[in-house]
C-alpha cells in the first residue's frame, strides 16, 4: 500500500527495510514493486518535465479500416468505450510519452538507491538481483494503450539478473517465459526445484554452462473485462465468450522468426517478426503460410496439454 509523495520514495523505503535485512546476517527476499510507468500517466517532478522538448518518435497513425481488418476481439478491445483512442490527438500523445519516459527514469533513479544500499552493506557480492515486470504498454501502436494483447510492446518485456560470480554479464536472444523465473532462483539458491514447476532454469545459460533454448515462447489472456471495458457485470456466455467475442480462450506463440496469436472462433494473426517486426501485415489468411499456421497450431495444442508438466513420474515410481 506504499505510495509516491514528492517526499516519500519507494526506493528510501525499500533501503530502509534492506537495512534492518542486511544487519541481521540472515538469509532474506524481498520484492520491491514500483507502480509507475503505468496509466495514468502522470509523474512527479521533476521526472515530469525531464523530457520537455525532446524529440521522441510517435507510432504511425492507426486509421479504422486497419481496425476493422483485426480479429474481432482485437476491434473490440481497440474501438471499446465511448470515445476509442486510436484517434488521440498527436499533442496529447507527445505528452503521454514523455510522461511514459519521466516514469521510466523515476524507476531507474528508485532501482540505484537500492543497489546502492545493497554496496553499502557489503550484501551486493551475495545478493540474486532480478528486475523484470509482468507486461509492457502499447502507447497508441496498432491504436492501443494499455495491455491485453499480444503485440511486441506488451509481451516483450525487459529481464535483467545479476549474481556475480554465477551470472555472466551479456546480453542474451534465447527466448524464455517469465515462469522460468522460479526455477532460475530456485538453482541459484542451491534448493530443489519442484517436479511440477513450470518453466526452466536460466542458470546454465548465464553462468556459460550447457543450456537447451526454447525453440517457442508462449502466452494467454484469459481476462473477459478486456472488452467490456470493466466492471464486473459483464454479459458472459460459457461458450460463446463475451458479447459473443471469446477473447478471453486467445493464445499466442512465438519463436524466433514466427509469432501466431490464436483467437477460437475469430481467426488469428500470424506475423513474420524478422520481416515486420512492427507486426504490421496479418499473414494469418495468407495461402502461401497455411502450414506455418497449421504447425505454430499445433505447438499450441502441444503446449495446452504438457503445460503442468503432465509427463512427470510419480515420485512413488521412482526407485
Amino acid at each position: 500500500d506504499y505510495r509516491y509523495s514528492p517526499t516519500a520514495w519507494v526506493g528510501e523505503r525499500t533501503r530502509e527495510i534492506l537495512r534492518d535485512f542486511t544487519s541481521s546476517g540472515k538469509p532474506f527476499f524481498l520484492y520491491s514493486s514500483f507502480f509507475k510507468p503505468h496509466a495514468p500517466h502522470t509523474v512527479h517532478a521533476p521526472f515530469d518535465s525531464m523530457y520537455s522538448g525532446v524529440d521522441i518518435p510517435l507510432p504511425p497513425r492507426t486509421e479504422l479500416k486497419e481496425i476493422q481488418a483485426l480479429p474481432k476481439p482485437l476491434q473490440a478491445l481497440i474501438l471499446r468505450g465511448n470515445r476509442p483512442e486510436y484517434a488521440m490527438d498527436r499533442t496529447q500523445l507527445e505528452w503521454v510519452y514523455r510522461s511514459y519516459y519521466g516514469g521510466v527514469s523515476m524507476v531507474d533513479q528508485e532501482v540505484g538507491l537500492i543497489l546502492d544500499e545493497l554496496e553499502r552493506s557489503g550484501a551486493a557480492r551475495s545478493t540474486i538481483i532480478v528486475f523484470s515486470t509482468d507486461h509492457g504498454d502499447q502507447l497508441l501502436e496498432h491504436g492501443l494503450q494499455g495491455k491485453n494483447l499480444f503485440f511486441e510492446a506488451s509481451v516483450h518485456i525487459p529481464l535483467l539478473l545479476k549474481f556475480p560470480g554465477r551470472a555472466r554479464p551479456a546480453k542474451y536472444s534465447e527466448l524464455v517465459e517469465t515462469v522460468d523465473l522460479v526455477p532460475t532462483l530456485l538453482d541459484f539458491a542451491g534448493l530443489p526445484v519442484p517436479q511440477n514447476c513450470q518453466g526452466r532454469s536460466l542458470a546454465p545459460l548465464v553462468a556459460g554452462g550447457a543450456y537447451e533454448a526454447r525453440q517457442a515462447a508462449f502466452s494467454e489472456n484469459i481476462i473477459p473485462e478486456v472488452i467490456t471495458g470493466g466492471g464486473l457485470e459483464m454479459p458472459y456466455a460459457p461458450g460463446k465468450g463475451v458479447g459473443g467475442i471469446r477473447h478471453p480462450d486467445a493464445k499466442m506463440i512465438r519463436t524466433n522468426r514466427w509469432k501466431l496469436n490464436y483467437y477460437p472462433g475469430n481467426g488469428g494473426e500470424l506475423y513474420d517478426l524478422e520481416n515486420d517486426p512492427g507486426e504490421m501485415r496479418n499473414l494469418y489468411s495468407d495461402p502461401a503460410h497455411a502450414k506455418t499456421v497449421q504447425d505454430l497450431q499445433r505447438q499450441i495444442l502441444d503446449w495446452m496439454i504438457t503445460a503442468d508438466e503432465t509427463e512427470q513420474i510419480a515420485p512413488r515410481w521412482l526407485i
